[in-house]
């Protein structure tokens, strides 16, 4: 239960700062994004906002578990692979296109109309059809 309340208030907190801070306004993300055009930096703040945070976070949870049970994840690898670059790259490019990421599009399902629905649907499909392609492209060209 107790996992379940964090769990409640840590999602509309994250979308409550996701609404204020414009994530969810398409146009506000593909300015942030248009570093040659009509470049709006305003989003700066929203990363800094968030950086900040974290990285105390970071360091606050070092050594210790989380208040429901578990643990904590550990750090990432810090060095990139082929993998995580090629995904980025997708990621940067279907983010620059659409001016959605995964948090900011399930939010749009409240007031996105059918084109965020469609987002949303297409979004999962990747996620669900990433990891499959991955695996035969891994195996290799099938030998004759």
């Amino acid at each position: 239960m107790l996992r379940s309340m964090i769990s409640l208030l840590s999602g509309g907190l994250f979308g409550t700062g996701l609404m204020l801070s414009g994530m969810t306004d398409t146009t506000k993300v593909q300015g942030w994004l248009d570093v040659l055009g009509a470049w709006d930096p305003t989003l700066a703040f929203v990363l800094g906002g968030a950086l900040l945070p974290m990285a105390i976070a970071w360091r606050l949870t070092r050594d210790r578990s989380p208040l429901a049970g578990g643990h904590f994840p550990a750090p990432a690898a810090s060095t990139p692979d082929k993998a995580l670059i090629v995904g980025s790259m997708i990621f940067g490019v279907g983010w620059a296109l659409a001016g959605l990421c995964p948090g900011p599009a399930l939010a749009s399902l409240s007031f996105g109309g059918w084109q965020g629905a469609l987002f949303f649907a297409a979004m999962i499909s990747g996620m669900w059809m990433a990891p499959r392609l991955r695996l035969v492209l891994d195996r290799g060209p099938a030998k004759a």
